[in-house]
């Protein structure tokens, strides 16, 4: 595939990066679905959740092109092919996820709990946070390798990881109490729409936990340099 022959050949992180810009296009699609729900717009939901589902179907062929054309010797000396190949695993996870909550929220017409609205939407901007920083730390990955994953540069992205540690907890946090007003709100919801909100924060929760995960191997690679 010439394509991804051009990619390795400019950075051998290349390919990783461009999947990743298209699972981002997946993960900032999601805070619109639920601007679309408060809006009580139900062609615009679809509308989004169609979007987020074509954008993970390329990523998805992105990665299996990625796989099926990675040279078996490729990076040895710099980082395991399998660490390369879990990396790009758990970046289409974020992608899965993101068309997860799609798929969810479009079973019924729903409301937003009015208990939700302002810890909902921090909530959401957290996890975004904390996939932010999981972006940025693929983006710095050529860098590293410029700097042989060691010095100024991997200290940085050690850095960056703590911070996307700190953004997951956040999230976490806000889940719970989420969760609690959920809890505290049952008696208005059908069993359906308990179901379904229970289950969309516990999706949306998969972007920060996937992002740390991310992070987390990207350091483990510079822990064994």
């Amino acid at each position: 595939m010439l394509t991804l022959t051009k990619l390795f050949g400019r950075s051998p992180f290349a390919p990783l990066l461009s999947h990743m810009e298209l699972v981002s296009v997946c993960v900032h699609k999601v805070p619109k679905l639920f601007d679309a729900l408060q809006e009580q717009n139900e062609e615009k939901i679809s509308e989004i959740a169609l979007d987020i589902s074509k954008v993970e179907h390329k990523a998805d062929l992105t990665k299996n092109d990625i796989r099926n054309h990675l040279p078996k010797t490729l990076l040895l000396s710099l980082v395991d092919r399998a660490r390369l190949l879990e990396i790009l695993s758990i970046q289409d996870g974020i992608a899965d996820a993101a068309e997860d909550v799609a798929k969810i929220i479009t079973l019924k017409p729903l409301k937003m709990i009015p208990a939700f609205k302002e810890n909902f939407k921090t909530y959401l901007q957290k996890n975004l946070e904390a996939f932010e920083g999981s972006h940025a730390v693929i983006k710095e990955l050529h860098d590293l390798v410029e700097s042989s994953f060691g010095g100024i540069e991997a200290e940085k992205v050690r850095n960056m990881v703590d911070e996307i540690a700190v953004k997951e907890h956040e999230a976490d946090l806000l889940q719970h109490e989420l969760l609690k007003t959920l809890v505290a709100a049952e008696k208005e919801l059908t069993y359906t729409e308990f179901f379904i909100w229970q289950s969309t924060l516990s999706l949306i929760a998969k972007i920060s936990d996937l992002s740390e995960k991310l992070a987390n191997r990207i350091r483990m690679t510079l822990d064994i340099k």
